[in-house]
């Protein structure tokens, strides 16, 4: 298929506190010649995750920085157009890694086929994705949460937080989260059943965790660390689980942010475990199972945010780090033929 033109969002700066939209530039360039093996497919929707903060660095992180003046990194569901492989053929809707951009090219061994009929396509970005992996991942093998226990979860509504605490209520615990409004926190209990949901602009933490988390906390799942972290630490109880899934509140800091005081940790005995997904592609298979059954069932509510169109890329992206989006955020980049 020759005579395409691809359109895609790419850094032009590597920004140095906020990201600002002015980093970012959409430029057009033509699809290269499909080789035989070969697969070319239509951007779906597209991702937009903290962690792409991170890739905007020049330092290298735990994953490679993202290269000026190539389209952004991100997770996308495509459509096939066009193949030269044996194992995609034209109208198979894929995962992939394309990035910011309208089309992907590739020797189809980065994809994996989704079959719309089991679920909606976008959702493999979301709570059958990245995400949803994440959240059951980082909850069940390092927080260990049990019948009773209480979990905390910061960036409740979030597009992993507000999974963690629906996981937790299947799982027996009592569900309580930290959010940036009021707003947030009434969905977060009416509509994702979380027992409570704490306003940590507004409210006295402290105060707030105690009467939320009346029998301590034993597990918290660290979406944001810094004050809230901070604050958490004051409530844990002996034995408890920490698993640090994100630094959200330092992603643009300029400076290093002053740490809590962990004494704590040592005082409780608890555990607090560095996560990331890559580490734990091995639980895919019970996830999907387990993640399956109980969206079915309606025991996990799945939440989008989705924008429409690549051009709105930049400023959504900007939107994650200023407590804009409720659940999955997600890129419309082309229509979906399922819908």
């Amino acid at each position: 298929m020759s005579g395409l033109t691809n359109r895609g969002i790419t850094l032009t700066n590597r920004p140095a506190g906020h990201p600002q939209t002015s980093d970012f530039a959409c430029v057009e360039y033509p699809v290269p010649t499909l080789l035989e093996g070969g697969v070319l497919r239509r951007t779906l929707y597209l991702s937009l995750d903290p962690y792409m903060r991170g890739r905007m660095r020049e330092v290298a992180g735990y994953t490679t920085p993202a290269t000026l003046g190539t389209p952004m990194v991100g997770g996308t569901v495509s459509q096939v157009i066009e193949s030269k492989s044996e194992s995609f053929a034209v109208g198979d809707y894929v995962l992939g890694y394309d990035g910011w951009q309208e089309y992907g090219v590739s020797d189809g061994k980065d994809l994996r086929k989704l079959d719309p009929s089991k679920a909606p396509l976008s959702y493999a970005l979301g709570a059958l994705g990245m995400p949803g992996l994440t959240a059951y991942a980082a909850l069940l093998d390092i927080g260990k949460p049990k019948a009773g226990e209480t979990v905390v979860v910061s960036a409740a509504a979030g597009a992993v937080g507000s999974l963690v605490g629906q996981i937790a209520r299947v799982l027996g615990c009592l569900a309580v989260g930290l959010a940036g409004s009021d707003e947030k926190c009434r969905f977060v209990t009416e509509d994702l059943g979380f027992d409570a949901c704490i306003n940590y602009k507004t409210q006295p933490l402290d105060e707030a965790l105690k009467a939320a988390c009346p029998n301590g906390i034993d597990v918290y799942y660290d979406n944001v660390a810094g004050a809230v972290l901070e604050a958490v630490l004051g409530h844990i109880n002996l034995g408890a689980r920490i698993p640090l899934v994100g630094l959200i509140s330092q992603y643009n800091a300029v400076t290093p942010p002053p740490g809590p005081n962990l004494m704590s940790l040592l005082v409780k005995r608890a555990l607090i475990h560095g996560f990331l997904v890559v580490d734990h592609t091995h639980r895919e298979e019970a996830f999907q199972a387990d993640m399956s059954k109980w969206i079915r069932e309606g025991s996990v509510k799945v939440v989008e945010d989705t924008v429409e169109g690549l051009e709105n890329a930049p400023e959504a992206f900007l939107g994650l780090f200023s407590g804009k989006n409720v659940g999955k955020l997600l890129v419309k980049v082309s229509p979906d033929p399922t819908q």
